[in-house]
Order: C-alpha cells, then sequence, then structure tokens
C-alpha cells in the first residue's frame, strides 16, 4: 500500500472512529386493557404513522382482555407501561404496590347508566331495574348510592349483552358511552345515554401506569412515549383510519360501524381532547382530580382514608408535554 493509500485508510478509519453508531430506538411494551378498540386509537396511530420511531421508541402494542392482568404483568417486568384505571391504582397504592400513573388518556370515564328514551333524569332510574357488572360495586356503584341513593334492591347482574335491556322496557343498564349503545341502536332502541362524569363522577380513565422503578430510570422514554401517545390521539380523531386499520389486525372481529360510532363519541363527550385536556394537553392531570377520587373512594369505604393517594400519579412528565388538541 502506497503513502496516500495509507493516509486515506488512516482518515477513514480516525473518521469512522469519531462518528458513533447509530443508537437503537428505545424499546418499550405496551399493554391495553381490552381487545383492541377505537378507545385505543390514539396509541395504535401512533405506530401506524410513525410517530414513536421519530422520537426514538421501538414500541410494541399487546391488547388486553377478560384473562389478562396488566397490573401483574407489569410487576412481573412483562410490561413497561399499562393501560390503567385510578381506583386500581390507589387500592395498589393501599397495597403498598410501586405504581404510578405518568398520563391519563380519558379526561372523562366514559363509564356510562343506559335507559329507555322516556326517562328523562338519572333519579328516575332508582325505580327501574338496573343491571350492574361486579366489578362496578367497587366502583361508580358505591358513588351513585352515595350521591343518589341508589339501592342494592333495584340491581341486577349485567350478563355484558344488551338482549335484557331491549326486551325489557323497565330495564337499564351500564356500559361504555362509546360502545353499547351501538348495539342497542342496531337493536332498534334510541338509548338515553347518563354519562357518568356529567354528574361529577371524577376518576381518569385509560392512564398510562409504570412502576416506580422505571419511571425512576427512565423518564425520558417515558416523557417520549407520553408526547407520541398525545400526538397519535391529536392524530387519530382528525383521521382515524391508519389507526383503525392496525385495529383491525389485532382485533378483527370489531365492526366498522363501531370504530365510527366511537370515535364520534369520544369527540362528541371530549373524552380526550375536553376538560384540562383542551388548554393543558391531550393526555393531562391534575392533583385536584386525584384528590376528588380519593375522596369519593374514602367517603364510600373503598380505601383507608390515611393512603396517601400522591404517590399513586406524577405530574413531571405531562407537563413537559403540550400536545394541545
Amino acid at each position: 500500500m502506497n503513502r496516500s493509500c495509507l493516509l486515506s485508510a488512516v482518515v477513514a478509519l480516525g473518521l469512522a472512529l469519531a462518528i458513533p453508531p447509530a443508537s437503537a430506538d428505545d424499546k418499550l411494551v405496551f399493554y391495553t386493557n381490552w381487545y383492541a378498540q377505537a378507545e385505543h386509537g390514539g396509541f395504535y396511530q401512533a405506530l401506524a404513522e410513525g410517530t414513536y420511531r421519530k422520537l426514538g421508541l421501538d414500541v410494541t402494542i399487546h391488547m388486553g382482555g377478560p384473562q389478562v392482568n396488566v397490573y401483574q404483568l407489569l410487576l412481573a417486568g412483562k410490561a413497561d407501561v399499562v393501560m390503567g384505571y385510578d381506583i386500581a391504582t390507589l387500592n395498589g397504592i393501599e397495597q403498598g404496590l410501586p405504581l404510578v400513573t405518568i398520563a391519563a388518556t380519558f379526561q372523562r370515564d366514559p363509564a356510562a347508566l343506559i335507559a329507555h328514551p322516556d326517562v328523562t333524569d338519572i333519579v328516575q332510574l332508582k325505580t327501574r331495574t338496573l343491571l350492574i357488572g361486579q366489578a362496578s360495586e367497587t366502583t361508580f356503584w358505591p358513588w351513585l348510592k352515595a350521591k343518589y341513593g341508589f339501592t342494592d334492591a333495584s340491581k341486577r347482574p349485567y350478563s355484558f349483552s344488551v338482549q335484557q335491556f331491549l326486551a325489557d322496557r323497565n330495564v337499564a343498564q351500564q356500559g361504555y358511552a362509546t360502545s353499547e349503545p351501538y348495539s342497542i341502536e342496531k337493536g332498534g332502541v334510541t338509548p338515553k345515554l347518563f354519562l357518568l362524569a356529567d354528574y361529577g363522577y371524577p376518576p381518569y380513565a385509560e392512564t398510562l401506569v409504570v412502576t416506580q422503578k422505571t419511571l425512576r430510570e427512565r423518564p425520558d422514554v417515558l416523557r417520549r412515549f407520553v408526547e407520541a401517545s398525545a400526538l397519535g390521539w391529536k392524530s387519530y380523531l382528525a383521521d382515524p383510519r391508519p389507526g383503525n386499520a392496525l385495529i383491525r389486525k389485532d382485533n378483527p372481529q370489531i365492526e366498522d360501524g363501531l370504530l365510527t360510532f366511537s370515535v364520534a363519541k369520544m369527540k362528541q363527550f371530549g373524552l380526550v381532547a375536553g376538560g384540562d385536556a383542551a388548554t393543558r394537553g391531550i393526555m393531562t392531570m391534575t392533583e385536584a382530580r386525584w384528590k376528588q377520587s380519593f375522596e369519593f373512594m374514602t367517603q364510600a369505604g373503598l380505601l383507608r382514608p390515611d393512603v396517601d393517594y400522591r404517590k399513586a400519579f406524577t405530574l413531571e412528565l405531562v407537563q413537559q408535554v403540550k400536545v394541545l388538541p
């Protein structure tokens, strides 16, 4: 090798050593709380449009379901982030679990009571047969009993089918504002919907929950995940087609009509972009809202009053992210 070739080789080697190799995207495993649906649309949108990749993240989305305990997966290290719920997280804090909520997808819980169109006031449902699921007995049912005087005498088990509702005009039931009304309308009834958040039911829904260890060791990764997810939700509400394509891939049984219906209801009720999100940014939270949930739970006997509710959340990341609707 002549001197010029040797010099060129040395220069090339020096340049190669001076330029650091491209870093791999940070991997992150995220579990939702149910089968893929429009209520998860912003996360699928961020995946479909490459928003996670643009922020240096390699995100894998896994579906939850009736047999999937996402909190167990989180604590076992099988997930980095899971879709949680304020009440469950506060119960976990009471048990000493190292959980912390970093963001909230739904500013208003989509839980609702669904009635026949002749009902004009939520109080009238005290005289109807109410179909209530077992899990709701430790969430909104105690709240309804305390605020409006509902009693267990009117309650019957909810089988997660709208057939009993359609067959009996005296029956009302629980449901998600974004889901069950679609099946009821297909059955020929235009239901009356009472969104519990409209009446003061305080929890956030579809929150992002991590372990304290992950928050401590990977705060920037989590911040980027919150930011990319917020951007995904903004895009999804504008045009859900990219996200819906991935939702159908994960959950082929979902109907196109239900996806369209759910997006419309999320917009109508301001579940993602309403409330504080309108001015503070999508996926925001406030301590005042967490305190309201804490107070409701302690008054209903669902949580010990000596629990430090502030351990259940951090505002550190959402205060750094401001994606306005």
